[in-house]
């Protein structure tokens, strides 16, 4: 292997896959269940159930690098263990590693003052609250996030913010406490990056209505609670200012980078289990005469997606390997790179095992839709496919500016 697992890895990863296999995967049909019958309003059962579970058996809070809250891993030694928490939607929660509190938590552990790290950071370690990050808007196109129009201005003692958020996931769960809210303090600015701030407010603040869930193609609740929030005229003291006025794109590439890794190995492991999922399906399907698995085509399609994880994952290592060592900053080209081939990869490869399956395939009752939906999400979540592209493109032309 070119990164090899520390014995420390090694250990937890044959922890976290017995945990899979004894708690996680007999208790998906219940959670998607739960999830459709109980909708995005509510607390499901089963991962709270399965929470102290994890954390009697050292699993919790695998991420956070640097920081002697988490396990103490850097991003490379995460992946691995990252990728078997993707295999299932029911997983990230259970070890208290899901989207966004994870981001959230980087953000506070990073930028938080000591009281907004006890008020907030400590009962989000301990998987007692859920969090939002109130960024994209509808009415722009938030893949220029200096379109942003929401405002956060300064009046006395406290900032009034006003916007219109969507896609703002956890927002609709009952333990959803606190948002980290992104808009503008300065819209005059010259340098359109330093018009942004970021600001905790707590969502039982006068002025925030949780309007409506927003399903991502059909599910509501699964694979993500997005959610549509209108802020009106509320008020949070200015000590929720989180680093400084104008400073809210610094924070959002401090935030951002590990999330957009965090996806990508997550859906590594959701495109290995998928391809076990078409795997085991033609080998147990015959049609004109010989199993589904001896026709070329199924043979082409399932060597392909080998191929395809397989580079998807040596892509994803060497961002990990860089941000560990020159710094999410330095490491925004590979952070793009696999933000735009993982979630293509993944929605290739669950596209032909939902064919795989036949009319099955477009069925919940395989796990497949909500697979597809999850990828597809995610070359739109944290930046779309077009604007990683073009950053990429930027800096090749980059190398050949004095040419």
């Amino acid at each position: 292997m070119l990164y090899p697992m520390s014995p420390k890895v090694v250990e937890l990863k044959r922890k976290l896959e017995s945990f899979m296999d004894r708690h996680i995967y007999p208790n998906e049909e219940r959670f998607y269940r739960e999830a459709e019958e109980l909708g995005p309003w509510k607390v499901f059962p089963i991962v709270e159930e399965l929470k102290p579970l994890a954390r009697a058996e050292g699993l919790w809070n695998l991420f956070l690098p640097e920081s002697h809250h988490g396990a103490g891993l850097t991003n490379l030694e995460y992946a691995p263990l990252c990728e078997v928490m993707g295999r299932s939607h029911l997983a990230p929660e259970v070890f208290n590693c899901s989207a966004p509190d994870t981001g959230n938590m980087e953000v506070l552990e990073r930028y938080g003052s000591e009281k907004d790290k006890e008020r907030w950071l400590k009962p989000l370690l301990a998987g007692e609250i859920r969090s939002c990050f109130a960024m994209t808007e509808p009415a722009v196109a938030s893949s220029d996030a200096t379109n942003i129009e929401s405002s956060i201005l300064r009046d006395g003692d406290h900032y009034v913010i006003n916007g219109r958020k969507w896609y703002t996931t956890n927002a609709t769960d009952p333990r959803c406490k606190i948002c980290i809210f992104m808009g503008k303090t300065d819209p005059d600015n010259p340098d359109r990056h330093k018009q942004q701030s970021m600001i905790l407010v707590p969502m039982d603040t006068p002025g925030i209505e949780v309007k409506r869930p927003l399903p991502v193609f059909g599910f509501y609740g699964v694979p993500d609670r997005a959610s549509e929030v209108i802020f009106t005229n509320v008020r949070v003291p200015k000590e929720n200012m989180l680093l400084g006025e104008g400073r809210g794109f610094e924070i959002a590439q401090g935030r951002l980078g590990p999330g957009r890794i965090h996806h990508c190995m997550r859906l590594i492991g959701l495109a290995e289990r998928t391809l076990e999922k078409m795997c085991r399906r033609v080998r147990s399907r015959v049609a004109f005469g010989k199993p589904v698995s001896e026709q070329t085509v199924t043979q082409e399609r399932i060597a392909e997606a080998r191929i395809m994880i397989e580079q998807a994952r040596l892509l994803t290592l060497n961002a990990a390997y860089a941000m560990d060592t020159v710094g999410n900053k330095v490491a925004k080209a590979e952070i793009a790179m696999i933000k735009v081939a993982v979630p293509n990869m993944a929605c290739q490869i669950i596209d032909w095992a939902i064919q795989a399956h036949g009319g099955g395939g477009t069925s919940n009752d395989f796990g497949l839709t909500q697979a597809y939906a999850t990828a597809r999400l995610l070359r739109l979540a944290d930046g779309p496919d077009e604007v990683h592209r073009n950053q990429i493109a930027r800096f090749e032309l980059k190398k050949y500016s004095n040419a």
